[in-house]
C-alpha cells in the first residue's frame, strides 16, 4: 500500500506545473472536449506508468534492498533538480489529426516518457511485491493534476505562478530523496 499513496504523491506534485497538464490543457481547449481529452489521458497516463513498473518489477529481483532505496533516493533527488528549470512549452500538436481522443492519447503517452515522474515509478515498483500500486498511483497523483487542467483551460493554466509551485514541490523531492538515500547508504 505504501507504493500506491507514495506514488500519488510523487505523481501529483511531479506534475504541477509540468509540461503533461499543460498539454492537456491546450487539448482540452482546442478540441472543447475536456471531457474526452481526460479519459484519453488516463488511459495514456495509465499505459506510460505500466510499462514503467513492469520495469520496476522486472529490476526488483536483481538489486538489493538497500540499491532500491538509493534508486529511489537517486530519483527523487532528480525529480526535485529538473522542478528547478523552467517548464518549456509543450508541442501543440497541431498537425496531428487524429480527433481529441487518438490526439491526446499519443500526445500523452509519447510525453510521458521523458518525463521524471516515470522513473519516480519504476523505482517505487522496484520497492514493492505489487508494482501494479504504483502504477496505480501514478496515474492516480497525475490525474488529480490534470483533470484540473483540462477543466480551466491553458489561459487560466498558464496564469498560475507555477515556477514557485515547482520550487516549492522540488524542494521537497530534493530533501526526501537526500534522507532516502543517505540512510540507504547508512550515513543517516
Amino acid at each position: 500500500m505504501d507504493a500506491l499513496m507514495a506514488a500519488i504523491v510523487a505523481a501529483a506534485l511531479g506534475q504541477l506545473g509540468d509540461k503533461t497538464a499543460w498539454l492537456v490543457a491546450i487539448l482540452a481547449d482546442r478540441y472543447r472536449a475536456p471531457g474526452r481529452v481526460i479519459a484519453a489521458a488516463a488511459v495514456a497516463l495509465l499505459a506510460a506508468s505500466g510499462i514503467a513498473a513492469a520495469g520496476g518489477a522486472f529490476i526488483a529481483p536483481r538489486i538489493t534492498p538497500e540499491a532500491k532505496q538509493l534508486f529511489l533516493g537517486m530519483a527523487l533527488v532528480l525529480q526535485g533538480g529538473g522542478a528547478f528549470f523552467p517548464v518549456k512549452m509543450p508541442g501543440r500538436l497541431a498537425g496531428w489529426r487524429l480527433g481529441a481522443v487518438l490526439t491526446t492519447l499519443a500526445g500523452l503517452f509519447i510525453l510521458a516518457f521523458g518525463d521524471g515522474v516515470q522513473f519516480t515509478v519504476v523505482t517505487l515498483a522496484a520497492r514493492t511485491p505489487f508494482p501494479v500500486l504504483a502504477a496505480i498511483g501514478a496515474t492516480t497523483g497525475s490525474l488529480a493534476v490534470v483533470v484540473p487542467a483540462a477543466i480551466l483551460g491553458e489561459a487560466a493554466w498558464a496564469r498560475v505562478p507555477w515556477r514557485w509551485v515547482r520550487v516549492g514541490a522540488g524542494a521537497l523531492f530534493l530533501l526526501a530523496g537526500a534522507a532516502i538515500g543517505l540512510t540507504a547508504v547508512g550515513l543517516l
